[in-house]
């Protein structure tokens, strides 16, 4: 099946074989339909959004109240999505993918409102990504990228990160009383 759910509540891996011949390929990134019966609801989509990156950028974590489909249409890039909604049961759980071009690679990944993504680009990089809500920049939210918590082997202690992204809290800081916390200071 193309669509594939993960361990993660809310995150999806949507894999489509490529058609090639002598003049490039051609491939789905996802049927609405397949993903509405992964899901148990309607895929909506409202923007979409492209950036490019060079490589050494990392960007993110960021989560939001809307859903993303991403896909990375140039280059190769590691994506990291990490289930930061304190009332999850996977809470503090991230799965990593590395997306791109490459044969392999061309996956796209759904992730549902509330879970955070991030990516570092390996090369320079074109990463889309299509989001159910239209930009309100009052409702985005963030995670440091190098959270102990979150423990992502990232390939680069020192990447390229914005002002915003440098002064991300970790998840302790930004959920302080979570029992995952609590826990470990007992």
């Amino acid at each position: 099946m193309p669509v594939e759910k993960s361990t993660i509540d809310g995150l999806l891996v949507v894999s489509w074989d490529s058609r090639e011949d002598e003049r490039g390929f051609f491939r789905h990134t996802y049927q609405a339909g397949e993903v509405d019966a992964a899901l148990g609801r309607p895929l909506r989509m409202r923007q979409g959004n492209h950036s490019r990156s060079q490589a050494g950028v990392l960007r993110g974590f960021h989560h939001e109240p809307w859903d993303k489909f991403i896909y990375v249409a140039s280059g190769t890039a590691i994506c990291a999505v990490a289930d930061v909604r304190p009332k999850s049961p996977t809470f503090g759980s991230v799965e990593t993918f590395l997306l791109g071009d490459e044969p392999g690679n061309m996956k796209r990944i759904f992730v549902s409102r509330g879970l955070a993504n991030a990516f570092y680009c390996l090369t320079a990089v074109d990463y889309l990504n299509d989001v159910s809500e239209e930009f309100d920049p009052s409702n985005r939210g963030g995670v440091a990228w190098n959270d102990p918590l979150l423990a992502v082997d990232w390939p680069d202690a020192n990447p390229i990160l914005s002002e915003t992204d440098k002064a991300l809290p970790t998840l302790k800081a930004k959920f302080p009383n979570h029992p995952l916390f609590a826990a470990a200071a007992a």
